[in-house]
């Protein structure tokens, strides 16, 4: 069977990433930039890392910073009003995945008026044209949001996330640049990093996987087992390995899917609001000894990207199990909760099972 890969036209890492952004809209001709982003990223002036670039290069941009974590659907129409009052040309997402989620539907619905209905966008929407054009700059080392095809909205009304999946939204240039990363407190670069993980190892074990995705995943756990400690740690070296890391496994699981942890971690994030990566770091471990039966003989490969000695020496089973010990030991070093305790009530499983 064929497999597709998408991926952005152009990326840009490493650290200074983020000067390439004016002369990218410059020589498209942009003339007023969309700037997508949240209130505490103005806050704490790392939005204004990207905008005085902007206004150095004298690139008129307007300011949406509306944007919340887990955005909604208001989120989104409020987006698209604002797009349409500001008489942009182009987008510029900063942030995390809120942001850049928030910025990939409100391009989507600018450039195809016949889904301003944002529930019409959940599953795989047939969109006729490609999204405004966009640039995307992360400043979470976990989502992966600027290379990957899908989006996630709330539907606060339902008590329900919806996934949107459409190769007409990413980005047409993703920005990796590990300084916009580097006043992530330790918590959010625990849990974002955990979310990168989990990326790459339910792609990896997912009935999609192929050849390609398999070598994104492979080298995503390896840098992100061999980096997130030390990123947690405010370490430049780790804050690099992450960046790298997790747009790699963005680049695979964007193409092949996921699995049950992001279904059950979706499911969290919409009833109480629960940070996606920490759903999905607590989850993980109990997701994987779930699936052992069907995908346990593809975690040997995983544990040995995440440097389990003697891992080649050990039976499946015993590999197996190595591996589900190195995930929670990873998790536990990075301050990740046990469980769903003091999260999940009694009373909401059996909600949380029919939305999951």
């Amino acid at each position: 069977m064929a497999s597709r890969i998408v991926l952005n036209n152009i990326s840009y890492h490493g650290k200074g990433a983020i000067k390439n952004i004016a002369p990218e809209l410059k020589r498209r001709g942009k003339k007023k930039v969309f700037v997508c982003t949240d209130n505490s990223l103005l806050k704490f002036g790392v939005a204004q890392k990207v905008t005085s670039l902007l206004e150095k290069a004298g690139i008129a941009y307007e300011i949406f910073s509306d944007v919340k974590p887990n955005p909604t659907i208001k989120n989104v129409q409020d987006g698209v009003a604002a797009f349409k009052k500001s008489n942009a040309d182009s987008i510029v997402a900063i942030g995390g995945g809120s942001a850049m989620d928030t910025a990939k539907a409100v391009g989507i619905i600018i450039n195809n008026p016949e889904f301003a209905d944002v529930r019409s966008l959940e599953g795989v929407a047939p969109t006729k044209n490609h999204a405004v054009f966009t640039i995307a700059v992360p400043t979470t080392a976990g989502t992966a949001a600027e290379v990957t095809i899908n989006y996630v909205i709330t539907d606060v009304e339902k008590k329900r996330k919806f996934v949107c999946v459409d190769t007409n939204d990413i980005p047409d240039v993703a920005v990796v640049d590990p300084d916009m990363m580097s006043s992530m407190p330790k918590g959010l670069t625990a849990s974002t990093g955990m979310d990168a993980l989990t990326h790459a190892i339910e792609g990896y074990i997912t009935k999609g996987a192929c050849e390609i995705s398999d070598m994104f995943h492979l080298e995503a756990i390896r840098l992100i087992s061999l980096s997130l400690r030390d990123a947690v740690a405010g370490k430049d070296s780790g804050r690099n390995g992450m960046a790298l890391g997790q747009y790699i496994a963005g680049m695979g699981f964007s193409n092949v899917g996921l699995g049950i942890v992001h279904s059950m971690a979706h499911g969290l994030s919409a009833l109480y609001d629960t940070p996606h990566g920490v759903a999905c770091a607590i989850i993980l471990p109990y997701g994987l000894e779930y699936n052992e039966p069907a995908a346990g003989k593809r975690y040997r490969a995983v544990g040995k990207a995440m440097g389990v000695e003697g891992i080649d020496s050990m039976s499946d089973d015993a590999a197996a199990k190595a591996t589900i010990a190195a995930v929670k030991k990873l998790s536990q070093d990075v301050g990740i909760p046990a469980d769903l305790k003091g999260i999940l009530k009694e009373e909401d499983i059996q909600f949380l099972e029919c939305i999951c």
